[in-house]
This record gives C-alpha cells, sequence and structure tokens, in this order.
C-alpha cells in the first residue's frame, strides 16, 4: 500500500441566511457491537468548521463499528483521488465514473470520451471495486443533457461488465428510465442503487432484477414515508447501508456534517423500522457489502 494520502477538495456547505447553523462535527454514537461498512461516500470533500482528514475520518468510523468505506466519484478528479485514497488505506476502496450531472458538462466540452476511457483506465487498479456513481439525474439536468447521460451511462454499464466490477447508479427523477435503460442493455452482475429513492413497488422491482438498495440517512427525515416502505419489502440479503458523507445526514443530527462515524445512527434506525435485533441486521449489511464489493483488506 501506498502511504501517500490524496489532497482534500476544499467544500463548505453554506450556513444559511441566518448564519445559526451548526457545522460542527456530532459527537459519535453508540458504536456498533458487529460492524459494518459505509458503501458510499465522498471524503474528498471536506465539510464542517473543523474538517477532518482521511485518516481521521478513517479512525473515527472504525472506534464506532465502521471498518470500511467506499469512496464513490463523480469527475476524473474525484476518481483519481478515490483511487490515491484506496491505495493509500486498506479501509477504503473506490469506486470511479463520471457523475451524471457532469457527463454533460464532458460531452459539451468534447470530452466525454476522453473521460469514459480515463475511468476505464482507472477501473484496472485492484482496489477499484465498483464503477460509480453513474446514472440519470432529470432532477438537475434538463431534457438538453439527456442524451449525453444516456450515453454515459451505457458506457459505465460496459466498464462495470469489461471489468467484474460493481456499479453504483444515481438515480434522480429518472426511475422509469433508468430501470429500462437497465432491462434494455443489461445490467452488471452486482448492481447497486445508491441513495435508494424509489417506493415499495420499485423496491420490489429491483429485489425481482437482483439489484441491491442502500439506504442512506435520509430514510430518517420525516418526509421519507416511501423510504422506509421500500426498506420493509426489500429482502435482507440486498440491503446495503451508506452515508453519502457530508451529506444527508440523520435525525437529529440533520444539517450538521455528515461523516461515516454516524452509520450507527442510520443502521439502529433501520433495525427498529424492520423490528430486527441491530446486530443481526448488522452482520447481514457486513455480508452483503462483501458480497458485493469484495474484502477490504487483501
Amino acid at each position: 500500500m501506498s502511504s501517500k494520502q490524496p489532497d482534500p477538495v476544499t467544500y463548505v456547505k453554506s450556513r444559511g441566511a441566518d448564519g445559526r447553523k451548526d457545522l460542527r462535527y456530532p459527537p459519535p454514537p453508540e458504536a456498533l457491537t458487529v460492524p459494518v461498512y459505509d458503501n458510499h461516500a465522498h471524503l474528498e470533500i471536506t465539510d464542517g468548521d473543523d474538517p477532518l482528514s482521511l485518516t481521521e475520518q478513517l479512525d473515527r468510523a472504525e472506534a464506532v463499528g465502521i471498518l470500511g468505506v467506499v469512496q464513490a466519484s463523480g469527475d476524473i478528479e474525484s476518481s483519481r483521488w478515490a483511487v490515491d485514497a484506496a491505495a493509500s488505506d486498506p479501509r477504503v476502496l473506490a469506486a470511479v465514473a463520471i457523475h451524471p450531472n457532469d457527463a454533460p458538462v464532458y460531452a459539451d466540452a468534447g470530452k466525454l470520451d476522453h473521460a469514459i476511457r480515463v475511468i476505464d483506465e482507472l477501473a484496472a487498479h485492484p482496489r477499484v471495486r465498483a464503477i460509480g456513481e453513474t446514472g440519470l439525474d432529470f432532477f438537475r439536468t434538463g431534457p438538453d443533457g439527456h442524451a449525453a447521460q444516456f450515453e454515459s451511462f451505457e458506457a459505465h454499464i460496459a466498464l462495470a461488465k469489461k471489468h467484474g466490477i460493481a456499479m453504483q447508479i444515481h438515480d434522480r427523477d429518472a426511475h422509469d428510465a433508468v430501470l429500462e435503460t437497465l432491462a434494455r442493455v443489461g445490467a452488471p452482475e452486482r448492481t447497486v442503487f445508491h441513495c435508494f429513492s424509489g417506493d415499495d413497488a420499485m423496491a420490489r422491482t429491483c429485489a425481482d432484477a437482483g439489484y441491491h438498495l442502500s439506504f442512506a440517512g435520509n430514510i430518517t427525515f420525516k418526509n421519507a414515508q416511501n423510504l422506509r416502505d421500500a426498506l420493509k419489502v426489500t429482502p435482507l440479503d440486498r440491503i446495503l447501508v451508506e452515508t453519502d458523507a457530508p451529506f444527508l445526514t440523520p435525525v437529529p443530527l440533520r444539517g450538521r456534517p455528515n461523516a461515516p462515524y454516524l452509520v450507527p445512527l442510520t443502521v439502529r434506525f433501520m433495525a427498529a423500522e424492520l423490528d430486527l435485533p441491530v446486530d443481526e441486521l448488522a452482520a447481514q449489511i457486513a455480508e452483503n457489502t462483501v458480497r458485493v464489493y469484495g474484502a477490504f483488506a487483501d
């Protein structure tokens, strides 16, 4: 393993107009007795009043029973960062990709083909275990950018198959189009809906197709009954957990910086919704994660 630590990309959340938003990292929750993994985070994005280094993030996570993190990407720079992070610490695995909202930007500059080639090259690294995040986003990208998104999505599907690794899907306001594309092109063997945002009907469709559903801290939000309904119909062997850090901090800490060490809050909430012992759910999530991405330390 390389000892080189990647440099973070600086990012600061808005404090809001009244300046009262609490940007301190929260205290750690009670540790899980059965450890799990955060299968989607963006640790290259620093956040809060006192940003944490990669090592600090991973140490805090490990202290509460989070054994590893899958570092997701959205452009060439963050994909390279993810590979460096995974090469520098055995608690990190990398996912590399061009985000669907970035695909039109590359396409407009005539550089989408080049970007896909770079992702292809990075995906050959043994610590890269997923293509992600890729997919479709009709919320932030208008119709003019949809063609580039579809082109990029289908190219990423091909890369996941070529390299025999998992794929993490970003799906926002594009459920039908994502499912149709996967059915038409053929999904990779291990396909994960990152930060699942559908309802129970979509969850059943995904489970029937053999996809994994990853739930983030927003499942704790008051207005997220659709996610709780989806969780309850998802087979236990298809459930994953993530932070999408630094975003989607779970209740009661919503609005403060998110980090992998807060995963226990989401796991405990999910276990309560499923009426399962926390240890039983945690053991299943850990098993599912390793089945999708492989062992972290190898």
